[in-house]
């Protein structure tokens, strides 16, 4: 999306007394984000599902706002976004009920593959043999393409993180407060692990706004809907994980659940939603069942297990298949970076595809089903 456009999604996002929902209603009464920025008060007093009260805080906040400062501040403080109207924006998150509209993100989009996602929540004080059986769980997925997302929590939001960059595992956490803070403060270098090397981290919020308490629970509508489903380590029957179920249930999203010691008070809300009808998992695969997914997970191709002998390809095969493991293409990019004929690359691709080693997303591009 050009600046001329993204400088008023920022806008929007950078006004802390409206959210979301504000700006969606906004958009898709207008159709452009530019119209909705400039509306004027008659235009906006009287849409649906908004009250005067919110237009008047808006218009106030509104004309000490100037789009094209707020743009600025952005690449002054280097951060990447992604707004609603992108192609890049995850497809997940524009099919629930709320979906956030802009989203700030620090790390490489191209590292996570959408179409496999696996949300993971739970209790922040979570037991030991809690955090040992979900890092076996998520070890079991090593050498695949799935990706883990949390909310960098302590507990079982970081077991999950670490579990998933010690399988080379993409991950993606999703913060409740804007990047000028880490929250907790003790998870610093984690948050330092995803962005460089392991995932991305999404927020949806101006990087000044704090972490408030009523933001977590907000939060978690975007972990479950980045997500195909949601596992549950472990969660009590009041919980912020049991909010994360109900989203999960409301986005019509696969929900999961971790059984553990019956007395462990963190898992008598995962009982309750066992007895509900959510899926028992104790192992990988059981995931893969739930979501009806077809992946090998019992003879992963990985760098460790010998991966160059495994592949075979032909001369004209291998500098394609080493573009897409580096970075997810389309056929439009492939052919301009390789400098090759679009009817020879559509032959490649397809055996490519025969052979098991890449596939086309949702979005159109090719990405790789093994690591290297």
């Amino acid at each position: 999306m050009s600046e001329d456009y993204s400088k008023y999604w920022l806008a929007f996002a950078s006004i802390e007394k409206i959210g979301s929902g504000f700006i969606k209603t906004l958009f898709d009464h207008f159709g452009s984000i530019k119209s909705a920025w400039c509306a004027g008060p008659d235009s906006l007093i009287g849409i649906e599902n908004l009250t005067k009260k919110q237009v008047m805080d808006f218009l106030k906040e509104r004309d000490n706002t100037d789009p094209d400062e707020c743009l600025n501040y952005i690449k002054e403080k280097n951060l990447n976004f992604i707004n609603y109207t992108d192609k890049d924006f995850p497809y997940l998150l524009k099919q629930i009920p709320n979906p956030p509209v802009t989203l700030f993100y620090k790390g490489d989009l191209n590292r996570c593959n959408f179409d496999r996602t696996v949300a993971v929540v739970g209790s922040r004080k979570a037991s030991e043999s809690a955090k040992i059986v979900l890092s076996k769980i998520i070890s079991e997925f090593k050498g695949t393409d799935l990706c883990i997302v949390s909310g960098l929590a302590m507990g079982i939001d970081t077991c999950a993180h670490k579990a998933a960059l010690n399988s080379n595992l993409s991950t993606i956490g999703v913060i409740a407060s804007g990047f000028d803070f880490i929250y907790p403060t003790q998870n610093k270098e984690l948050y330092k692990e995803i962005e460089e090397k392991g995932g991305a981290i999404f927020s949806e919020y101006w990087p000044s706004f704090q972490p408030m308490t009523w933001r977590f629970p907000h939060r978690n509508r975007i972990v479950t809907g980045l997500s195909k489903g949601t596992l549950v380590a472990e969660a009590a029957l009041k919980s912020g994980a049991l909010i994360s179920a109900n989203f999960c249930l409301e986005q019509n999203r696969e929900l999961m659940c971790m059984p553990g010691l019956l007395t462990n008070p963190n898992t008598e809300g995962v009982y309750k939603l066992i007895k509900n009808g959510a899926a028992v998992i104790t192992c990988a695969q059981d995931i893969l069942d739930a979501l009806g997914w077809q992946i090998d997970i019992n003879k992963p191709l990985t760098a460790d297990t010998g991966i160059e002998q495994t592949l075979d390809m032909t001369e004209e095969e291998r500098p394609v298949f080493d573009y897409i493991a580096r970075q997810n293409a389309t056929p439009d990019e492939l052919c301009i970076k390789l400098d090759i004929d679009f009817g020879e690359l559509t032959v490649i691709l397809m055996n490519l595809e025969l052979k098991g080693y890449i596939r086309q997303s949702d979005g159109g591009k090719y990405i790789s089903v093994v690591k290297i």
